[in-house]
Order: structure tokens, then sequence, then C-alpha cells
């Protein structure tokens, strides 16, 4: 499973959080897994060590000390033969790197923060699972909270009231801030839940997702509250019409770019040229924003399994439409694991 990883190392040092959880399977603020060819090792503190060892499968759990933690694995890699050491260059800082290097000063260390994305991008089922069940809390939340939008009511009300619904239906919490954005406020890509008011005939936007079991859902839905105005209507289908496009064609082996470009092009034709600032989607798992991406940037084909999100919009001055759906991509088309329905009256 973790060939990729050894194509050039003996062993791999795993310091980041989130791929330390894909490893062990826990959260815990301090620790390190020790990826060996035919072991893993988890080192943390007494803190973690009833959830780690209860969680071990098919790995061994060191209980040590920050002062300890570079010796345990001093003596490990010694006794393993080994030479050269994979990191994670994009989750040290500087001055850990500088600790590291002086403490295991005997190895060659390389990099394997590319090759840890791209296994991580590739879902396992048990993963979907995961995903499957954030989604669908997600939406049962969106689902109760709808009926508490009245004229009057705040922002930060709905935004609070959300977060009591992930709660409540099993989240283990947010998988990012709540965006909820009433008007203008909806051109503001990430709005931060304020007091503004909801009146009738504003754009209502919802940005949400809940963690469970470690693992992030995303989506996106845009409602009128009142009767909308044609102009709204009219931007709301361009989006809507955009994003099913991009549905129907995406499949497993198109590139990030591909993707991007079909809803871009659309805009693009319709006079929306500059209206549509961010790239497509993003990758989805134990974080929010993981790979791959379907953006202009990225020129890789998408691999089958992958958890993305397709989530075209466009953002005017005195409004904006999103529309977020999350797929497993397949061979030969995807799976939506969105089921939330797409219509702007409320």
């Amino acid at each position: 499973m973790y060939e990729s990883l050894f194509e050039k190392n003996d062993a791999v040092l795993i310091f980041g959080g989130s791929n330390r959880f894909y490893f062990t399977g826990i959260e815990t603020s301090f620790g390190c897994v020790l990826l060996l060819p035919d072991s893993v090792t988890f080192y943390t503190d007494f803190r973690y060590e009833v959830a780690a060892r209860k969680a071990a499968n098919g790995y061994d759990v060191v209980i040590t000390t920050s002062e300890k933690l570079y010796g345990l694995l001093a003596d490990k890699l010694s006794a393993a033969g080994a030479k050269f050491v994979g990191y994670e260059d994009d989750k040290l800082t500087v001055s850990q790197f500088k600790a590291l290097k002086k403490a295991l000063g005997s190895y060659t260390f390389r990099s394997v923060s590319d090759a840890l994305e791209n296994m991580r991008s590739v879902k396992t089922e048990s993963e979907i699972e995961k995903i499957k069940k954030a989604q669908d809390i997600t939406e049962h939340a969106l689902t109760a909270v709808l009926p508490y939008l009245k004229a009057g009511v705040s922002e930060r009300d709905i935004s609070a009231e959300l977060t009591y619904r992930f709660l409540k239906l099993g989240a283990d919490g947010l998988a990012f801030e709540n965006i909820v954005a009433f008007g203008e406020n909806a051109s503001d890509c990430h709005h931060t839940a304020s007091d503004r008011k909801l009146e009738r005939g504003d754009v209502v936007l919802f940005d949400i997702g809940a963690k469970a079991d470690g693992y992030c859902s995303d989506m996106t839905r845009t409602f009128v509250y009142g009767e909308p105005v044609r102009r709204i209507s009219e931007v709301f289908d361009l989006v809507l019409s955009a994003q099913q496009t991009v549905l129907d064609f995406l499949k497993a082996g198109m590139t990030g770019r591909e993707a991007d470009s079909i809803a871009r092009e659309i805009f693009r034709a319709n006079g929306f040229e500059r209206e549509f600032g961010h790239s497509l989607g993003h990758g989805v798992g134990i974080d929010i924003h993981e790979n791959p991406r379907l953006s202009a940037n990225n020129t890789e084909p998408l691999p089958e399994n992958c958890v993305i999100t397709v989530e075209p919009g466009l953002y005017l001055e005195k409004f904006g439409v999103r529309i977020e759906d999350m797929v497993v991509v397949k061979k030969d088309g995807i799976e939506n694991l969105t089921n939330f329905a797409k219509s702007i009256i409320i």
C-alpha cells in the first residue's frame, strides 16, 4: 500500500497531524509515525496512550516524550539499517527541520510530500463511507435550518443554528467555518457570518460542511428569500448549467485543467469572464482542501476514486451564486455524494 513512499527511501517519518491521522486513525497534537517497509510505529505521549492502543490496527505504539522522541527514532532507524529517510517538507517549519537534521544528522532526508498527497487523493471504500456520513449530516442540518430563514434573522443566528444541528446529528465538528451570506455578502466567496439581517428578495448562500469520523464534507447551495428577480434567476441558471455540464463530462483520466475549462468557457461565452475568480474544485478527505485540484494549474489526470468538489460560482456587485456538489470520480463518470436539491426558491 505504501510502496511509492519507499521508491527512494528506506524509512519515512510522518509528523503532520492529518498524515498521522491517516496512518493511525486518531487525532493527536503530538506524535510521529515511523514507516518501514515491514512495519509501522506510532510514537506519542501518555495523553493518547489509551486511544492509540485501542485504535492500533497493524501498527506498534510507543509512549514517549518530546525530549526522548528523536533518540528513539535514531535507535529504530539504526537497527533497520536505514540510510535514506523520507519526510514531509511541506509540514515541518525551518526550525523543526533543523532540529531533525541535528538529531538525525547521519541520514539523508528526501521529501515524500507529493507521494503522500497522491496516495491520500485516492480514497478507499472505508474513507468514502465516512465522507458520505459527513455529507448526510450536512444535508440534514441544512434541511432543519431552512425554516429559520425569516425576515430579521441574522447570518450569525443561522450559522449558530447550523453548528448546533451538526453536533446534534453526530458530527465531530465543522469541516470549516460556516459561510452564511445574505444579499450583497454572497458576492464575497469566503464571507464570515455577520449581523446582517435577512430581507425579502435577498440571495442566501450557504457553504457548509460537517466532519465525521475524521473526514470532511463540503456543499454550497444558493437560494432567494422570496421571489427572485430576473437577473438573479439568469445567473443562477447559468451557474447550474455550467456545473451540470462538468458533472456530465467528468471522469478519471481527465485533467483538473480540462474540468475547470469546461465551466470557465461556458461563463466566458455568456459574458462572465472575470466573475468566476476561483478554481472549479478541490479534493476532500481528512482535510477540507486536498489534492487533486480542478484548476487551470493542474495538468495531471484525475485518479479513479478521488473525492472532489465541483463548485462553479459567479460573483457580481450586489449578489453571488455558487452551487457545489461533492463527487467520487470513476473511470466512466462520477458518483455524486450530494443529494440536496438545487432550487433557487426556499
